[in-house]
Order: structure tokens, then C-alpha cells, then sequence
């Protein structure tokens, strides 16, 4: 069975996600000791902030939000509430098919995935404190004073880093080069679901308004798509480049090589692929079933089961049955509140207690969203 699997795409999506998370911590340790720790602290002070930025955060299509969300929780600069809004909002890779074939079902979920992850992190933020203690250890987020105001930014500093530059600081330059040259070339990429897989299936939603589709004509006259993931990507590299340029020598061997990469990237980089590995393997004996319209309440028990896997993929069959009139709204608004795409992977490696409480919790909150929608025939 192994030979199934398509490694090469897992090794690209593992390096893609492990180098995301990793610039992103390494862009909030900058701006911790730039700022002095000010806008940690500003956001550290205001639980309700935390919690509507997790949220916004969150709805982003995609599992950049996420990252972002899990990189800041490591980092101590938001909390479990927080956290777990922003588990809630999101819905992955699943989101970007969403707004492809069901867009104005998509903004609908989006809509009400954001008021319940804000309701429930308001909630956890008042009753929740119970679950603190699963934060990430402390001691992630230092400022020494005496470095505050070592990061020169001119051309001259730059020509200076270069001219003296140091086995880490070469090997954080060519690592992001490498990175951006692998994205140029389309080594390394982030894998979406093959929308044209679903040509010829007529979504029964929208069937009163498809009487005269021409899907033939469609594709020949398909709009061009901007692929913002690897423009955030490319943004997100050229700030770790500017910051491996400019910065001092302390800063990146006892910041970022010292804080970060040592004791993050190796955590990352196994759990994404030992998880994808495992998904993969298990995913070839997974088949969809037509029994599944007559026993709606075990589809909606499946869907948040399903939910619980740390990947964009799985999920998508419930967006598809959706689109082509299979299920009701309500299985798919759970599947939406329980699934987070590749978002939860680097916390379960960071901290598999925060992995599983947060998805105990959003698991109870996706079943009583879709009892709720299916008892009241939503």
C-alpha cells in the first residue's frame, strides 16, 4: 500500500507548512524585541481582543490564519480562548473550494462559524479558566534590553552583516532563497483540491438557477485565479530575509536559532509528516457510501469525526455531497465548525494537550450546531 502514497507530495506540503510556522514564529520574535514587547502586551492585556482577532484570523480561507494563531499561542501572546475561536472560524483549504462552487453558502458559513467561535470564546474566556495550564510552557518570549536597539536597518549595516557574516546567518539567508527559488519552480507548493474533478456534477442547490449552464463554455472561458497562498508565502520570505539581513548576531543565534528553531522545527517538522503519512495510508481504504442520505444523524456524527483529522482533504467529500444536494446545510456548518485543514498540526506537535481539548471542545460545539440545524430542518 505504501507505494500508493504520493511522498513527494507530502515531503512538499510537510516543508511548506514546517517553513511557514517556523518564519512566523521568527517574525513575532522580532517584533516582540522591537517593539519591547509592546504589542505582545497589548494584545496579552485584552482577552477580548484575542479573541475577535482569532476569529478574523480564523475565516481567512486557507491555514495561513491558523499558523498564525498557533505560532502566537506558542509564544504565550494569546490564550486557550483565543485559540480555540480561531480552531472554530476556520475551515482550511476547504474554504477556497467553498467559494468556488458555493459561494454564497460559503459567506453564510463564514458568517455564522464567526459569531459561534466568538460566542465560544468569550464563554471560555469567562468559565474556561480551568484549561490555562495547557499552554505552551513559558519562557518563549524574552527581551534583553541590551538588544532592543541592535537591529540596524540601513544599507550600510546590511553590506556590514554580509561582509561578516555568520555560519547561521548564511544558513537562514540560503534556506529562504532556497525556499523562494523551490516556490518559483514549483518544488515546493501547497496541494488544493482538483476542482475539475467536479465537471458534469449538477449542484442541486443551485439547480433552478442552472437550467442553461454550459460547462464546456465555462472552461474556455475560466476567469484567472490569483493563488494568494503563495503570495502570502512570498510576502511572509522576503520579511524573514529583511529580518536575516538587518538583524544582529545575537538577536538571530540566540533568538531565532536559539528560541525558535531549536525548539520548534524538528517537533513541526515530524508530527506534519508522520500525520500526513498516516492519512494518506488510511485514506486509500476510505470509500464514500450511498446509505448515507437514509442515516443523516451517523452522516452528522461522521462529518465531526472526520473533523477531528489535522488536514484539508478528508473534509472535502461533505462540501462536494453538499454541492451536489446529498446532505442538508447543517452537516456541512458541523464539518465546517470541527475540521481546521493543515491549521491544528503544528500544535499538536507543540502541545498535544491543547490539541485534544481544544478538539474535545470543538467537536461538542459542531455536534450541537448540527443536531440543532438538522432538529429544526436547517
Amino acid at each position: 500500500m505504501l507505494e500508493n502514497i504520493e511522498f513527494h507530495k507530502i515531503i512538499s506540503n510537510t516543508i511548506m507548512i514546517t517553513t511557514f510556522v517556523m518564519v512566523m514564529m521568527m517574525v513575532i520574535e522580532y517584533l516582540n524585541v522591537k517593539t519591547r514587547g509592546d504589542w505582545a502586551h497589548r494584545l496579552k492585556e485584552s482577552p477580548f481582543l484575542q479573541i475577535i482577532f482569532a476569529a478574523v484570523m480564523g475565516i481567512i480561507p486557507g491555514c495561513l490564519g491558523a499558523y498564525t494563531i498557533v505560532s502566537l499561542y506558542a509564544h504565550e501572546v494569546i490564550r486557550f480562548a483565543a485559540l480555540v475561536t480561531a480552531m472554530i472560524a476556520t475551515s482550511g483549504d476547504e474554504a477556497f473550494v467553498m467559494f468556488s462552487l458555493i459561494p454564497e453558502y460559503a459567506l453564510l458559513i463564514n458568517l455564522i462559524v464567526m459569531v459561534i467561535a466568538i460566542t465560544v470564546g468569550v464563554l471560555l474566556m469567562h468559565f474556561g479558566k480551568r484549561f490555562e495550564f495547557f499552554c505552551v510552557a513559558p519562557g518563549h518570549m524574552e527581551v534583553h534590553q541590551h538588544e532592543v536597539d541592535a537591529h540596524p536597518q540601513t544599507a550600510n549595516s546590511i553590506m556590514q552583516n554580509l561582509k561578516n557574516i555568520t555560519f547561521i546567518r548564511a544558513l537562514l539567508i540560503f534556506g529562504v532563497v532556497s525556499f523562494l527559488i523551490g516556490m518559483a519552480t514549483g518544488v515546493f507548493h501547497h496541494e488544493h483540491f482538483d476542482i475539475s474533478t467536479l465537471d458534469g456534477a449538477q449542484p442541486q442547490h443551485l439547480h433552478d438557477h442552472a437550467h442553461d449552464h454550459d460547462h464546456s463554455h465555462d472552461h474556455a472561458n475560466e476567469p484567472f485565479t490569483i493563488d494568494w497562498i503563495k503570495i502570502t508565502y512570498i510576502i511572509v520570505m522576503i520579511t524573514a530575509l529583511y529580518i536575516f539581513l538587518t538583524s544582529s548576531d545575537h538577536f538571530l543565534e540566540d533568538h531565532l536559532w536559539g528560541h525558535v528553531i531549536k525548539k520548534h522545527f524538528l517537533k513541526i517538522l515530524g508530527w506534519s509528516f508522520g500525520a500526513m503519512i498516516l492519512i494518506a495510508f488510511v485514506g486509500q481504504f476510505y470509500e464514500l457510501n450511498e446509505w448515507i442520505t437514509d442515516n443523516i444523524w451517523m452522516v452528522l456524527l461522521l462529518a465531526v469525526l472526520i473533523g477531528i483529522i489535522p488536514e484539508s482533504g478528508p473534509h472535502l467529500v461533505f462540501v462536494i455531497m453538499f454541492f451536489q444536494g446529498l446532505i442538508p446545510f447543517s452537516v456541512l456548518l458541523a464539518s465546517s465548525i470541527v475540521q481546521d485543514g493543515h491549521g491544528a498540526l503544528p500544535l499538536l506537535a507543540e502541545s498535544r494537550k491543547s490539541f485534544f481539548t481544544m478538539k474535545a471542545i470543538n467537536v461538542a460545539v459542531g455536534l450541537l450546531a448540527g443536531a440543532i440545524g438538522l432538529w429544526v430542518g436547517f
